[in-house]
């Protein structure tokens, strides 16, 4: 590895790792950078070189550290591979019948070091790109690569969220064992790339809603959010409208999809609609909100854009639905989060025997 960080000679991300080892991912699944982050990477030692060398030093010890913790994290074995501990056998396998078996906090101690040192790889991950984003405004890069590096931290944001929301899924007992093997299939998964595929499709949607439900100001009249629902899917993809046309109906989403929406918990939305149904009030604007309810709203109107802001909502949801769960409390139990992935996993399996049945049949399978 290139350690000289004061020449700035090369912006080459490869300066920082052994090619051979770059082959293998440092001889382990995990994604270390995707193609996009590497040229996003790159054009930041590009920029740099001539706008702050001193910021430049900063970013490339940050990058060395990150390539650190990846070396180490490579020590631990595969969670693919079969391992034997004295009289034990540990598979993919029994690793998935363990995730079954255990529950919420109980869980945290029986998972893998690799997955828990996984965690902390993609959050200093995370935290390099929010970096990058912050030096991309604050040094006027145009606005197109600007895009490109919160679109790469949004990206991240999700796929630590993933992690949050399988883990929720698994406790669902409420879901067929079938679908709850495929969760803790893809958690496997997740843990050993550090990347996922149903995150690929989760995020641009949610996303999505999210940053349109702000550009919509909606009216909290009778709180009900249809006329945001409906506009707000006008421009979503195929799957959002499935979902919306066949899961909302489900009380248990739409009170998901009102908290999600409106940013506030099931029960300040209660409160808001008794209130506004006592003053006889029709409607009222969102910033009018937090004088209702005598309290400042929980999220930061005016920082919209940083993904951690959608992470702290999401967290704050996740919380409130595990309580509610746990102590038998009216309201969602479950976060929009966790349903829409749910929903995208249900198709997934749907899709995969459709394909399974006209292979057999020589039919043509469509979804």
């Amino acid at each position: 590895m290139h350690n000289e960080q004061n020449d700035f000679e090369s912006v080459d991300i490869e300066e920082f790792y052994d090619k051979d080892e770059l082959n293998d991912e440092f001889s382990t699944n995990l994604v270390v950078l995707t193609d996009k982050e590497r040229v996003l990477v790159n054009l930041m030692f590009d920029k740099l070189k001539s706008i702050s060398p001193e910021t430049l030093e900063v970013f490339a010890n940050r990058m060395a550290d990150l390539e650190r913790l990846t070396r180490n994290i490579a020590h631990f074995p595969s969670l693919f591979q079969q391992q034997k501990y004295s009289a034990e056998l540990r598979t993919e396998k029994t690793l998935v019948e363990s995730l079954l078996a255990q529950r919420g906090s109980d869980r945290i101690l029986h998972l893998p070091t690799k997955a828990i040192l996984g965690k902390g790889f993609l959050v200093a991950k995370f935290q390099a790109f929010i970096s990058m984003m912050k030096i991309a405004v604050e040094c006027r890069f145009s606005k197109d690569e600007t895009a490109e590096f919160q679109k790469a931290s949004i990206n991240l944001m999700f796929t630590l969220m993933a992690e949050d929301v399988y883990l929720s899924l698994l406790d669902n007992t409420s879901i067929p064992v079938d679908l709850r093997q495929q969760v803790a299939y893809s958690l496997i998964v997740l843990w050993e790339h550090r990347s996922d595929q149903n995150v690929a499709d989760m995020a641009p949607v949610l996303e999505s809603v999210w940053m349109a439900r702000r550009k919509l100001a909606p009216v909290f009249g009778t709180m009900v959010g249809t006329s945001e629902l409906l506009l707000l899917s006008i421009e979503m993809d195929d799957q959002w409208c499935k979902f919306i046309s066949s899961k909302l109906s489900d009380p248990e989403v739409s009170m998901a999809m009102e908290e999600f929406l409106f940013g506030l918990s099931y029960e300040d939305i209660q409160r808001l609609k008794q209130i506004l149904r006592d003053k006889g009030i029709s409607a009222i604007g969102r910033d009018e909100v937090s004088k209702f309810l005598n309290k400042e709203p929980e999220y930061d109107q005016q920082n919209n854009k940083d993904p951690r802001q959608f992470y702290l909502l999401y967290s704050v949801r996740r919380d409130n639905a595990k309580a509610r769960l746990r102590m038998n409390l009216p309201g969602p139990h479950s976060t929009l989060e966790d349903h829409y992935m749910r929903f995208i996993l249900e198709k997934n399996k749907e899709k995969q025997y459709n394909d399974v049945y006209a292979k057999q049949t020589g039919s043509v399978s469509v979804w």
